[in-house]
């Protein structure tokens, strides 16, 4: 059985909870589950009810779809993702993109905990998503191509919307919140990066670094859906400074930054245009 198959069977009993088809859906990062509290009226689906779904296994990833409604505008919110380093396919790592796809989401708002690389992406801060580097050594489009849902070689040139990048930087502002900026690389994790490789990561260009987003985000351009990645930085990337890195400083920071980022997404759904 191919993957899309599983998918059908996903939007079918989606569509027997008598849910509106979403138009943008959010994926929140560790920490960041509060960004659902802002929906109005919520359906919430744990993951495990949905065929096929995969469970978050990860700390800060609680495991719901969350189905309301933002700004005026039909969102999905995922409370959770799931991750490579958790034993995942790529294909299993992408199916709720998959989903969301099929069902009609016409914008992804993508978000993470990253280690910054820039000394100036202090962390706390947030920064906007202006390209990435996939260094996690695969590829979640690798396989046979479901040509419903995009062609076989597509364009990632523009892979994070120039558009929705501005429209970011705008809500920010009438937020009193200052976003920065930056080039996010994806590991496939689970150890933290080594200084080494923070340093090769630097030298290659990247302002961020983490373990998640690229295979959503790759998955999302393939099937024409626009993308906004949003990354808050919870602490400095090994080697910056001489502190040890934890999951625990991740959460911690992630939930003083979680107020910050919901606020800006709000904003953001309200005033974008599709």
């Amino acid at each position: 059985m191919y993957h899309w198959d599983k998918v059908e069977e996903a939007l079918r009993y989606i569509g027997k909870r008598g849910c509106a088809s979403p138009e943008i859906a959010v994926i929140l990062g560790s920490g960041l589950g509060r960004v659902a509290d802002v929906l109005e009226r919520p359906e919430i689906i744990p993951y495990e009810e949905i065929p096929y779904w995969p469970r978050s296994t990860a700390p800060g990833h609680e495991g719901k779809l969350i189905l309301g409604s933002m700004g005026g505008k039909r969102v999905a919110v995922m409370q959770g993702r799931v991750h490579y380093y958790e034993g995942y396919t790529m294909a299993e790592v992408t199916f709720p993109i998959r989903v969301l796809g099929s069902l009609g989401i016409k914008a992804l708002v993508a978000t993470n905990a990253s280690g910054a690389v820039n000394p100036d992406i202090r962390p706390g801060s947030v920064a906007a998503i202006v390209d990435h580097i996939n260094f996690m050594g695969t590829n979640p489009l690798i396989g046979v191509n479901n040509d419903k849902w995009g062609e076989r070689f597509p364009d990632m040139s523009a892979a994070y919307d120039g558009e929705f990048i501005r429209a970011a930087e705008k809500a920010a502002a009438a937020e009193g919140l200052e976003l920065k900026k930056g080039v996010y690389m994806a590991f496939s994790g689970p150890s933290f990066e080594t200084p080494a490789e923070i340093r090769m990561a630097r030298a290659m260009g990247a302002d961020l670094v983490g373990m998640s987003t690229v295979p959503e985000v790759t998955a999302a351009n393939h099937m024409g859906i626009r993308v906004l990645g949003l990354s808050c930085a919870s602490n400095y990337a090994a080697g910056i400074t001489s502190e040890k890195l934890t999951h625990r400083e991740v959460l911690e920071v992630m939930s003083r930054c979680g107020e910050s980022v919901a606020a800006l997404i709000e904003r953001f759904i309200d005033e974008v245009r599709l």
